[in-house]
């Protein structure tokens, strides 16, 4: 339960820019109600597979260095989530100034269901920074010995995420015209800083995990 819990806060990092804009953005669009859900079916397809990917394969690796009665292991892996984490760390301070959104998301107004959903997949499938988040976080999992479904909550708190602004909609109604443009505002300014301080925390844990092994 402790690794479920440290991995939590990374679903932040996962929405944190382009994702979280793009989901705005199909909120306030025409037919934002499919749009929306394909893109939420979008992005719990593509963090599922990730997650599951790494896991699967930071098992079989435990697996066979416990056939070959090799130690180290567990010390490299945290070594290398660690690297992983500097490295979405340094990624994500060095794009901390691309403050305009990207051409395409001009395009979302007239987004359709199968573009939604595409593009959920694509966001959280493709970014550096996504990656090496699902990495991290089936890694993590894995490493410590827990069952795969303790990745789920981390997928659904993705999900949960990337649909909080349509359920703004659902909530506000027209009001949620209003807030959420100032709510893009402010993440496109400042989401930068919301990721490194979780990407800094987890560091922190696994730089406790490295040399108490």
């Amino acid at each position: 339960m402790p690794s479920l819990l440290t991995v939590l806060p990374l679903a932040i990092v996962m929405v944190a820019g382009p994702q979280i804009l793009s989901a705005i953005f199909l909120a306030t669009s025409e037919g934002w109600e499919k749009n929306s859900a394909a893109l939420v079916a979008g992005v719990l397809l593509t963090v599922t597979f990730f997650v599951t990917v790494t896991y699967v394969l930071v098992r079989l690796l435990f697996d066979a260095a416990s056939a070959s009665n090799q130690t180290p292991t567990r010390q490299w892996l945290d070594g290398a989530i660690l690297l992983l984490l500097v490295v979405a760390g340094v990624h994500k301070y060095l794009t901390r100034k691309t403050s305009a959104p990207p051409k395409w998301m001009g395009k979302l107004e007239e987004a359709t269901p199968k573009m939604s959903f595409r593009l959920g997949l694509l966001l959280l499938g493709l970014f550096p920074t996504d990656i090496i988040t699902n990495v991290a976080v089936g890694s993590s999992v894995a490493r410590d010995g827990d069952p795969w479904w303790y990745c789920l909550p981390f997928v659904l708190l993705t999900a949960l995420f990337m649909a909080l602004p349509a359920l703004f909609v659902v909530l506000l109604g027209k009001r949620a015209a209003v807030i959420l443009p100032k709510v893009r505002d402010w993440m496109n300014a400042n989401s930068w800083i919301v990721s490194e301080v979780v990407i800094v925390f987890f560091c922190v844990m696994e730089l406790k995990n490295l040399l108490g092994a």
